[in-house]
């Protein structure tokens, strides 16, 4: 016979890891510059790997990781809770990523000239890495939403909800992008 619990939930077990980043969180908007430190250590790889999926350009992505560092100092008091500080993160480094491409347009072609006579990736020894290399080329190019729901989803390994959350749409509009991206992928390559 099967027992029924009436107005019992199953309780979330606690992340500890959660845990310790709300503390640290507090703790860094209280002034505590220790506290910060922690935080910037703990997320700053995936602040980097993050943009360097976005830009496909090692030093880029420093620099846009060490802009990410220096806004988090100054927004960390309006990070308010409401989601996991992870996402919050994320949200302010697609947001540099963008600044910087917006940027590296108005900068012109300069750049573009410069980086053909002084290449700033060593080229990949093996062909998988060069389709691989062309293939998150191509998912550079796609539309903005588009690319960020890939790079979200695939290159992130996220869930459809969590790529949603870090990109405020909803989880099938996720979906609905990471469709496209696809259908404009096949095209693609």
């Amino acid at each position: 016979m099967q027992a029924r619990l009436v107005g019992l939930t199953a309780a979330s077990i606690p992340d500890p890891l959660a845990a310790l980043t709300e503390a640290l969180v507090r703790r860094a908007q209280n002034g505590d510059a220790q506290a910060f430190a922690e935080l910037i250590e703990d997320q700053y790889e995936r602040i980097y790997r993050t943009a360097w999926r976005w830009c496909g350009n090692g030093h880029d992505a420093e620099d846009i990781a060490q802009d990410v560092c220096v806004r988090l100092g100054s927004a960390l008091h309006s990070f308010d809770g409401r989601s996991a500080f992870s996402s919050w993160v994320y949200r302010i480094t697609l947001n540099m990523v963008r600044d910087f491409q917006r940027a590296g347009r108005r900068r012109g072609a300069h750049v573009d000239a410069y980086a053909e006579i002084a290449p700033t990736e060593e080229l990949p020894a093996q062909e998988d890495a060069a389709t691989s290399s062309q293939l998150w080329s191509a998912v550079r190019s796609l539309p903005e939403k588009q690319r960020d729901a890939v790079l979200l989803v695939y290159a992130e390994e996220m869930s459809h909800a969590r790529a949603a959350e870090i990109m405020g749409i909803k989880e099938a509009t996720v979906s609905f992008h990471v469709h496209e991206a696809r259908k404009t992928l096949r095209g693609l390559l």
